[in-house]
């Protein structure tokens, strides 16, 4: 793949986070989750919005909704675009409605909903 070469070329963490999202779209969210996790630690990206921007969208895209929203909500909390803040402020609050609604499905499941 393309950033794997880039990578060998020119190793930074901008790339393998750009990485991260190029093998998720061709082989799964769990991979590309796999790789920025690997990134968590690493000093260049501590205050680089992108890096929990992917993290939530990955997490989204497995249905970990809980953790995305807070995932884009520190996202937001990073940049300093406010239209960006904007989109993954709403992607924050759409991941928390669906994680209300799952619980509500969830509780109705179990008998616990009048």
């Amino acid at each position: 793949m393309l950033y794997r070469a880039l990578g060998v070329l020119s190793p930074s963490p901008v790339v393998e986070l750009n990485r991260a999202v190029a093998e998720s779209m061709a082989f799964g969210p769990d991979l590309g989750l796999e790789i920025v996790d690997g990134l968590a630690g690493e000093p260049a990206l501590a205050g680089y919005h992108h890096l929990p921007s992917v993290r939530g969208d990955l997490l989204a895209r497995l249905g970990r909704d809980a953790e995305a929203a807070a995932e884009f909500r520190r996202a937001g909390a990073l940049t300093r675009n406010v239209p960006e803040r904007t989109v993954l402020l709403r992607r924050a609050a759409a991941c928390d409605a669906r994680t209300r609604v799952n619980a509500a499905g969830n509780r109705a499941f179990a008998g616990d909903v009048d």
